[in-house]
């Protein structure tokens, strides 16, 4: 059943980009990793040697701390502010599961998204793709923002994909590898190629090295759909990619996927899927407005349009992989001829 929207749910629902912007201010400003640095168990970081820290204006900080402590990122301790936990753990550079990186992406994305009736009306993006840009920190935050994704589900789903007697696997669109890199964590006997544009390779390249893979897991730069791709493989893994490619490419790349897997291979399919009478669920029909705005031609496929495109590459048969994913995620596995 649709949702029945009052008006002050609507009302909240249209501002609630005041608290998502307060978030990826304070990330962007380096706020958390400030906080970490100045405090300890007996003391707390006051608002003036924060301000002079971070080169921000006194008043200005304050205003923005006091909406961070009424979200809970902050907490109020004497004359100053401390970090609760989940602040610590998450949103300061010292902490190895820091996911700073994902919020700033959305920093980025979030001019695009003012401008979603105008693409609506044209049918065009209004922005550069930030995996075409040149800015360089716009770049590392989303490759680095796709490992913060893939850090908070890869180890379950390679606990999950059973990958018993496969020895290659091919990461496609890979970006920083994180995917490549837990599956042969899961698999011992499994090496892997992570599959992206050279501008990724250093990201992957520390990513693999962060877990000792390096003799592993390696690099092969270029555009998957364009130039030749590498084969021999027993398993082509492709996630989130197809989502930025129009219908006739993400086929094009389904079938060029295919073409890497000896006989009986495997090809894995995870996206943001949308159920097939397109009723949801609500972010993946929402990321369908992210492509909208940021691709020209990319958007969310459905559970038996991914299943086409893989049975059209050659599959004899696909499946769903039984695992519960957040945010509509879903996987299918084609299995290729012998």
């Amino acid at each position: 059943m649709a949702q029945e929207w009052t008006v002050p749910e609507m009302l909240a629902l249209s501002a609630s980009y005041w608290k998502s912007f307060a978030l990826q201010a304070g990330v962007d400003l380096g706020l958390f990793t400030a906080v970490d640095h100045m405090t300890g168990d007996d003391s707390e970081a006051a608002i003036p040697a924060l301000a002079a820290k971070l080169f921000c204006d006194e008043r200005a900080l304050g205003i923005l701390v006091t909406a961070l402590v009424s979200l809970g990122f902050l907490q109020q301790k004497s004359g100053g502010v401390i970090l609760p936990e989940h602040s610590r753990k998450y949103l300061s550079k010292k902490s190895g599961e820091y996911i700073g990186y994902i919020i700033q992406h959305h920093t980025h994305l979030s001019p695009a998204w003012t401008k979603l009736s105008t693409a609506v009306r044209t049918g065009s993006p209004t922005r550069v793709s930030s995996s075409d840009t040149e800015d360089a920190g716009e770049r590392e935050s989303f490759l680095m923002g796709m490992y913060n994704i893939a850090m908070n589900q890869a180890e379950k789903i390679a606990a999950t994909f059973d990958l018993s007697g496969r020895k290659r696997l091919l990461d496609l669109g890979g970006g920083p590898g994180t995917y490549a890199v837990f599956f042969c964590l899961a698999n011992p006997g499994l090496s892997a190629t992570i599959f992206d544009r050279p501008t990724s390779e250093v990201f992957a390249g520390n990513v693999v090295k962060r877990f000792g893979l390096e003799g592993r897991v390696d690099f092969h730069g270029g555009d998957f759909l364009s130039d030749p791709l590498p084969g021999g493989y027993d398993v082509a893994w492709l996630s989130q990619v197809l989502h930025g490619e129009t219908p006739q490419d993400a086929a094009r790349l389904v079938d060029r996927a295919a073409k890497t897997v000896n006989p009986g291979g495997l090809v894995a399919v995870q996206e943001f899927v949308l159920e097939n009478d397109r009723s949801g669920p609500p972010h993946s029909a929402l990321f369908g407005c992210n492509m909208l705005v940021g691709t020209q031609g990319g958007q969310v496929y459905t559970w038996d349009e991914i299943s086409a495109m893989l049975r059209h590459a050659g599959a004899v048969s696909v499946s769903r992989l039984d695992i519960a994913l957040p945010q509509g995620c879903g996987i299918l596995v084609g299995q290729m001829p012998n």
